[in-house]
């Protein structure tokens, strides 16, 4: 493939490196339809370098590998942005630290899709990506920005997807927080839909209603100003024809690990550390972790041993 030219270095004709949730392939793309179900070592491999790598998967941090332990191979250092579809908080700390001088990107999704059955998605509401660059010390500001913008010209050239670019990172992960830590968290709990959830009143009034004002709160302390009506309009955002499973309860009804920390460990350690009392997702917090063991006790990732430091083993 014969050299293209580059703007602040970014080639114009790019090259990605997929990493996905939904087939578990490592896809590559080229001028050229490759597909790979490895991650190239960019090095042993002689690979040429990627502009771009692409990470569509469940972040889930507490679980082994990571994502930069996984993408680490197929980064050239300085050259390769890392592009973060994924949801939740703080979910850039790692790779920034493992990769100071690449840019790290923000790509926060709305898309609507439910997986009916193993490969078979359907995708019932436009997709919409709010993108910008997360900060990172060691990469100039101006360079992340137009990586952030270049890779957000290639995402919508079809036409057929909707892109902003939002360099306001922080406000927009935790705005999208507030639907994620009620409805996503909640359902997964409950093993109840958007619709029936709603029908209730009740699960809406004592704990969705309750966890959005929590998360409200804690962006505001961390000076993350958001809009007072984010839960009237989260509230009605599915339609009472829906019948939504939201993804982190899909994943659960699948036997798949979910977002757990990202989603609601993470803002809630935040929250509590400024003093925002975050009650109602406390305690749902603390039911999802105990549910993220019953999926790993099945992986065999999980043994209900007792350490030593346990309070509460045998005297």
């Amino acid at each position: 493939m014969g050299k293209a030219s580059t703007i602040g270095g970014l080639q114009k004709v790019s090259r990605f490196l997929l990493f996905t949730r939904y087939t578990n392939l490592r896809l590559i793309f080229r001028l050229l339809a490759i597909v790979r179900k490895t991650i190239p070592d960019i090095v042993k491999d002689d690979v040429e370098p990627f502009d771009f790598v692409l990470v569509t998967t469940k972040n889930i941090p507490e679980v082994r590998p990571t994502v930069a332990d996984i993408i680490e191979p197929a980064i050239l250092s300085g050259k390769t942005a890392i592009v973060l579809s994924q949801n939740g908080i703080n979910i850039e700390r790692e790779v920034v630290q493992r990769f100071p001088t690449n840019p790290v990107i923000s790509s926060v999704s709305t898309v609507g899709a439910t997986e009916k059955s193993h490969g078979y998605i359907v995708q019932d509401d436009t997709d919409e990506q709010k993108i910008g660059p997360f900060t990172s010390p060691g990469v100039d500001a101006a360079l992340a920005e137009e990586a952030a913008r270049r890779y957000m010209d290639i995402y919508t050239a079809s036409g057929k997807v909707q892109a902003t670019f939002e360099p306001d990172v922080a406000k927009t992960r935790w705005r999208k927080l507030v639907y994620n830590a009620s409805f996503n968290s909640v359902s997964t709990v409950l093993q109840m839909d958007t619709t029936r959830m709603k029908a209730t009143v009740h699960v809406v009034d004592n704990l969705l209603k309750p966890i959005m004002l929590e998360i409200i709160a804690a962006a505001n302390a961390l000076g993350v100003v958001l809009d007072k009506n984010l839960p009237d309009m989260f509230i009605h955002v599915d339609p009472e024809s829906s019948y939504f499973h939201p993804s982190m309860m899909q994943d659960i009804e699948k036997g798949n690990l979910f977002e757990t920390e990202v989603i609601a460990g993470e803002p809630l350690r935040m929250g509590e550390a400024l003093g925002v009392p975050m009650p109602t997702l406390k305690v749902v917090y603390g039911m999802l972790k105990a549910l993220q063991c019953k999926v790993m006790e099945k992986k065999g990732m999980w043994e209900p041993k007792f350490t030593t430091d346990n309070p509460y083993r045998d005297r």
